[in-house]
């Protein structure tokens, strides 16, 4: 179960998220916040750019990687607006970050981008746990999750159609 304290990082990623959206990217968004409960990076989908590995949740593992020790990546939190793809799920998982919050779950992604008549993703979604099972993973969270939704279906309707033409299916999986 999600604490209410844990909600204002969620919000934020909805928040990241919306700036994502807004400049013409898929909507996720992520927050790195320390063992201590200090936000240490955020970041946003930018892989509307062309490199379709620029997924917040693995720049944040790079992040970590490149400025916080072991110990300090192991107690830090990744929350994130949807359910990390495989690609990030490894990278959480390769540089040893703690926790994963997330609002939106990968199946509830694809049932939403299903609906909407959006092509399946070049890779093959799976849950967190599948990638990573040493990964404590939380979600979804509902109380968020229909804002999550709301955005991919704007994204979807023609806000992201310069991503989704580039590649095919405008999914990132996450």
């Amino acid at each position: 179960m999600v604490k209410e304290s844990e909600l204002v990082h969620l919000r934020r990623c909805v928040a990241l998220a919306t700036e994502a959206l807004e400049s013409g990217d898929e909507p996720f968004g992520s927050v790195l916040v320390g063992g201590d409960g200090t936000v240490l990076a955020e970041d946003h989908n930018r892989v509307a750019g062309g490199d379709r590995t620029r997924h917040p949740e693995f720049e944040l593992a790079r992040w970590s990687a490149a400025r916080l020790t072991a110990e300090e990546r192991a107690a830090a939190t990744v929350y994130t607006s949807g359910e990390h793809c495989p690609m990030c799920a490894a990278a959480h998982a390769w540089v040893g970050l703690g926790r994963i919050v997330y609002v939106a779950s990968s199946e509830q992604l694809g049932s939403w981008l299903d609906e909407l008549g959006v092509p399946a993703p070049p890779v093959r979604t799976l849950p967190v746990r599948e990638i990573a099972p040493g990964v404590t993973v939380e979600g979804p969270v509902p109380e968020l999750a229909a804002e999550v939704r709301a955005l991919h279906r704007r994204f979807h309707a023609g806000a992201g159609d310069a991503v989704a033409a580039e590649d095919g299916d405008g999914r990132n999986g996450d």
